[in-house]
């Protein structure tokens, strides 16, 4: 990483910092949840790219990090949450903007050609301005929103960026792989998924 890197005061001045610790292909774990730790949520600044669905969270692209990384806004409606996945050998940083994220840990399957139930092996709360961090020598996990009252909103940085991972059965451990696509980029709606289409004829 490059240095000394001041604590950001908006989102605009986040993203430049972002690009100042990813400007080499070392990444400092520590230095990074200490930037979007100090990173203090502002509704005002990200909320013309907090894009929400009524069936399924959704995935926002906010930069694409001159290809080093993927800075997005999740928007999770109440009850959403997603499947059980890997990281495909990325980094993922997330910081709660908004609400209250449940996030379930578990153990990789042991067991390739038979059927194994994934094992838990923690599960955290988190509230809004904290930052949390995993990869695949870490485990799976599957985070959600709880409430059934208020939607949540979490900033997400992955590096290097992908776009297809893994999703898991928790009570077979069989894995299926699943393309991901944005719901929005840069504030703007992307065109509809043939998924999309379906739900809402």
């Amino acid at each position: 990483m490059n240095g000394f890197v001041r604590k950001p005061q908006t989102l605009d001045e986040l993203i430049r910092s972002l690009h100042v610790l990813f400007d080499d292909d070392k990444v400092d774990i520590d230095e990074v949840k200490s930037l979007l730790y100090a990173y203090k949520s502002n509704p005002d600044e990200w909320m013309r790219f907090a894009k929400f669905d009524s069936y399924r969270y959704t995935r926002n692209l906010v930069d694409a990090g001159n290809g080093k990384f993927n800075l997005m806004i999740l928007c999770w409606g109440e009850g959403h949450g997603s499947s059980i996945h890997d990281h495909t050998n990325s980094h993922c940083f997330v910081k709660i903007l908004q609400g209250q994220m449940k996030e379930t840990l578990y153990n990789w399957p042991t067991k390739s050609n038979h059927k194994q139930q994934l094992n838990k092996k923690a599960e955290l709360l988190y509230d809004s301005g904290q930052v949390t961090y995993i990869n695949d020598s870490i485990g799976l996990h599957q985070v959600e929103n709880l409430s059934h009252s208020e939607s949540a909103v979490t900033l997400h940085l992955y590096s290097p960026p992908f776009d297809q991972c893994c999703c898991f059965d928790q009570r077979s451990g069989h894995r299926y792989p699943v393309k991901m696509t944005f719901h929005s980029k840069f504030g703007e709606r992307t065109p509809f998924t043939t998924e999309e289409i379906a739900e809402n004829n």
